[in-house]
């Protein structure tokens, strides 16, 4: 364990960035399962209306350097092509 209050503090820091990188990960996942379970249902109107809140959920991910940019990227890119599919 750390000694210094600098360290403490670091280590203090990185528990609450734990949990939050682990919150914003767990909603991605489920945002991410609702728009392929709206797309393996054959559901165009349900999918389009998830991948606007997968889109939004995957950008914010993004933006906090949850994800990388081109992760994210490709996330959006594959589920906009499953919902052309769709058509």
């Amino acid at each position: 364990m750390a000694n210094h209050a600098s360290a403490l503090k670091r280590h203090r820091q990185s528990l609450k960035r734990r949990d939050r990188n682990r919150a914003s990960r767990s909603r991605l996942r489920t945002e991410r399962k609702k728009f392929l379970a709206a797309v393996e249902a054959g559901d165009k109107d349900a999918a389009a209306t998830q991948l606007v809140v997968l889109q939004k959920c995957v950008d914010k991910a993004a933006a906090k350097r949850v994800l990388h940019k081109n992760t994210a990227s490709r996330w959006i890119s594959r589920a906009q092509s499953k919902l052309d599919a769709l058509a």
